[in-house]
């Protein structure tokens, strides 16, 4: 159903692609948005790895949440910053985007959990973090994404 990558020699493993869901702090989620147009927003993001799930937050609602609403189809990439080689100028980078389904979590007990291990992520301390948490909580839609697939590349920039 999905397309193999057209330059193998570039493609990871799907543990490498994993580690960047782990790691990285910044992605773009892309939905199918109003008349047609795709919409790209970029976010913060937290991936579970035992539920092979991707959560984010959002505001209860907005052009994000009308477009995951009217189709759960989306798409979500996250990059590293890369490396240089010595005496290279170019940097290799690698990516992962993934293909899933969002769907919005209305269990508060489920939102506030992950919403607190998202902040955990971001925050410098666990107590900023749950200050955080709970001055927001009460005004924030948590969206899952049910991985359908992913893959990754690393590419020399030039």
């Amino acid at each position: 159903m999905f397309r193999k990558m057209r330059r193998v020699k570039n493609e990871i493993s799907p543990e490498e692609a994993k580690n960047l869901l782990k790691n990285n702090k910044r992605a773009v989620l892309s939905v199918n948005g109003d008349n047609g147009y795709p919409y790209a927003i970029p976010i913060n993001f937290y991936y579970d790895e035992g539920e092979h799930r991707i959560y984010f937050h959002s505001a209860k609602e907005g052009h994000k949440i009308d477009s995951i609403k009217n189709c759960d189809k989306v798409c979500f990439t996250t990059w590293n910053d890369g490396y240089r080689d010595e005496g290279d100028w170019a940097y290799r980078v690698s990516s992962c985007v993934v293909f899933g389904r969002a769907g919005l979590v209305n269990d508060p007990n489920i939102t506030e959990e992950k919403v607190r291990r998202l902040t955990l992520k971001y925050f410098p301390s666990a107590e900023e973090a749950e200050e955080a948490v709970k001055a927001g909580i009460k005004g924030v839609q948590l969206i899952k994404i049910e991985i359908e697939h992913i893959s990754g590349k690393k590419v020399h920039e030039k």
